[in-house]
């Protein structure tokens, strides 16, 4: 590079002895030197050196590489490319006339400040909105998954009326489609509502949304749950299930010789389930008890009789069936194969014995403390009438079409035509009159063996008085003050 540059100093300085004794002026600056090709450099000859012998020697010792002298003395032809005539540093390189701009500092364009302060604008613009994202994305991770939640129980109630039914279709194991199948659906929206309101949720949406993916409106079922703030939204579907550990329970008893309407009021009032739930329940669901066989579905006093009355927890808003099915179970249990052989011996069917155990549950003066105890003789009269053809005249048979009446049947309840009415009609009435007691039931199995075929009541002792014909039973009535 040194020695093209030397050479590049000869050619400028041939051209100024041929310009001679003319100097150079603006113009012949402005057009410029157009240098010659390479090979013309390499073909030429460098013009003889003038000057002292010590230059002319250093010339001689190392031809082809100028002295440092020689290198100073040809260095002014190119700084008149950089330098004005005194001398001093050119501040534009045209050969046009200085101006003010030409002292201003060299700035950046405005097109390049734009263009890094918009990186710049569009690079927070990401990072905010990644920000964002990130603290939305904990918000709704914190609540689904139930984390940083201070810790509290609430109670949820879910309605009955909260549910409807739909048909949707019913998969196999590899999920095709292989029919169809009705399910009770809960109304979402008002679920989400109960658990904000009870704090245990905070996004509605959020919750819905997991919901329709889970397909947890199908999972829910009518009651009241205790429901922790610990638990995610997994845990609330799974504890908003009638029988999970969150389900709120109930005791609930009721009295020998209840009728299935009292037993359906009493878990109506007490939020077990309603009334029309429990009829509907009666009449068409599908008990599999061997004691129900040959029953007419429809009719919901098919159960009459089964309902065995104890003390029984329930959940709060339960399904009607499951709540029926806990008496039916009870009875089932206490059914024993003693207990249907004497039926079979008697040729009765256990419809039957339930029948007359009702009449016995409803009919005896019972008072154990006292010694009291008549059901067996009461079993022995209704045999004994039965036998003979007899009507039974039980006025609490008639009084099971009035519910809502108390004391002794009038004079027009007496005359009213109904099956229940044992005055007019003979033989059983068609279902049983109540729900009666296990007592009740073993004492219409194992009746006393007597002749008795008439009983009324002594107000004075609170015991039955039992004769074998009308004559002293009518007697012994006229002496009483029934009213």
């Amino acid at each position: 590079m040194a020695e093209e540059l030397d050479k590049l100093n000869d050619l400028f300085e041939q051209e100024d002895r041929r310009q001679a004794p003319s100097a150079p002026n603006d113009a012949s600056l402005r057009e410029g030197i157009e240098a010659p090709a390479p090979e013309e450099l390499q073909s030429q000859e460098p013009a003889p050196l003038k000057g002292s012998g010590e230059q002319a020697k250093d010339a001689a010792a190392k031809p082809g590489k100028p002295s440092a002298k020689a290198k100073d003395k040809h260095l002014p032809s190119v700084d008149k490319l950089f330098l004005d005539e005194s001398g001093e540093e050119a501040h534009n390189y045209t050969g046009d006339k200085m101006t003010e701009r030409d002292y201003h500092p060299v700035r950046q364009s405005r097109e390049s400040r734009t263009g890094c302060i918009g990186g710049l604008m569009y690079f927070v613009f990401i990072v905010c909105v990644s920000i964002i994202l990130a603290c939305l994305a904990w918000m709704a991770a914190s609540d689904a998954l139930a984390l940083n939640k201070e810790s509290f129980t609430a109670v949820v109630n879910l309605p009955s009326s909260i549910f409807d039914t739909k048909t949707v279709d019913d998969l196999d194991e590899n999920g095709n489609v292989v029919g169809t199948k009705t399910v009770r659906s809960a109304d979402i929206s008002y679920v989400s509502d109960s658990l904000k309101e009870a704090g245990l949720i905070q996004y509605k949406w959020l919750f819905e949304f997991f919901c329709k993916i889970s397909h947890a409106d199908r999972k829910v079922s009518p009651g009241n749950y205790e429901l922790k703030s610990s638990f995610d939204y997994r845990a609330l579907v799974q504890n908003m299930r009638s029988g999970s550990g969150s389900a709120v329970t109930i005791d609930v008893t009721f009295p020998e010789g209840f009728t299935m309407e009292q037993i359906f009021r009493r878990l109506e009032e007490n939020d077990v389930c309603s009334y029309e739930d429990l009829m509907e329940a009666a009449a068409s669901y599908k008990y599999n008890y061997s004691f129900l066989d040959g029953q007419t579905a429809g009719d919901p006093l098919r159960l009459e009789g089964f309902l065995f009355p104890d003390t029984y927890q329930f959940y709060v808003g339960m399904q009607a069936s499951s709540a029926i099915n806990k008496f039916l179970e009870t009875f089932h249990y206490l059914l024993t194969a003693d207990m249907l052989k004497q039926a079979n011996d008697r040729g009765l069917n256990m419809r039957q014995v339930v029948t007359i155990a009702s009449l016995i549950e409803k009919e005896a003066a019972v008072d154990l403390e006292n010694g009291t105890d008549d059901r067996a003789l009461i079993s022995s009269v209704i045999y004994n009438r039965l036998k003979e053809g007899m009507t039974l005249g039980i006025d609490a048979s008639i009084l099971y079409v009035f519910p809502d009446h108390e004391g002794a049947p009038t004079a027009e309840m007496l005359a009213y035509d109904s099956p229940y009415n044992t005055r007019i009609y003979t033989g059983l009435p068609p279902t049983p009159i109540c729900n009666p007691s296990l007592a009740a039931i073993k004492a219409a199995l194992n009746p006393e063996s007597t002749n008795y075929y008439f009983y009324a009541l002594n107000t004075e002792t609170g015991k039955h008085e039992f004769f074998t014909d009308a004559d002293d039973f009518n007697e012994f009535v006229a002496t009483q003050n029934y009213g």
